[in-house]
């Protein structure tokens, strides 16, 4: 009778372990979310400095009464440029929406301003990437949901589209405006 060498049972079992990962993987509600370790937590502190001649975002801002959006954004980001009409428009019927521009020239920064407009109530330079790193940003444009407690209800990460406004950000400012 053949004896099975070891080195002969270890690579199917692998393959099968690593199928079995992949499987699970797939299985997610959401494979396309990121998770967010700061949902339901206190925004975290702001290092930011101001940009150009706009209110500068404090954190107290964050913690002022009523839902408002945090958005890490920049003008070399191209979806950035793709949800600016949405930021626009939410800014038009009274949402207040903090900006962070994120890695990125001052001058450019202000003139993608200008060009598209400047949704932003208050507005900040994470130059160094540091709030980024400290609220978790994977990357730009990233929209954050916070509550007027200053607790972060939802990250969204990519372009805010009108599908996206419409079944994720909107529902997630009608639960921060309920109390408790």
């Amino acid at each position: 009778m053949a004896r099975v060498s070891p080195l002969m049972i270890a690579p199917p079992l692998i393959f099968a372990g690593l199928a079995l990962v992949f499987v699970f993987g797939m299985m997610r509600s959401d494979p396309d979310s990121l998770p967010s370790a700061r949902e339901g937590q206190v925004a975290p502190p702001l290092q930011v400095d101001p940009l150009g001649e706009a209110e500068p975002l404090v954190a107290e801002a964050l913690r002022a009464p009523g839902v408002k959006l945090v958005n890490f954004w920049a003008s070399w980001c191209a979806p950035c440029r793709i949800e600016h009409p949405n930021l626009d428009r939410l800014a038009e019927e009274g949402v207040t929406i903090h900006g962070i521009n994120y890695k990125d020239d001052p001058a450019k920064a202000l003139a993608f301003l200008e060009e598209l407009g400047n949704p932003y109530a208050t507005l900040g330079a994470d130059a160094k990437g540091r709030t980024a790193l400290d609220w978790g940003v994977y990357g730009v444009p990233e929209t954050y949901v916070i509550d007027g407690e200053g607790k972060i209800l939802l990250r969204f990460p990519g372009p805010i589209t009108e599908r996206v406004l419409n079944e994720t950000i909107r529902p997630a400012m009608e639960r921060a405006g309920q109390p408790g």
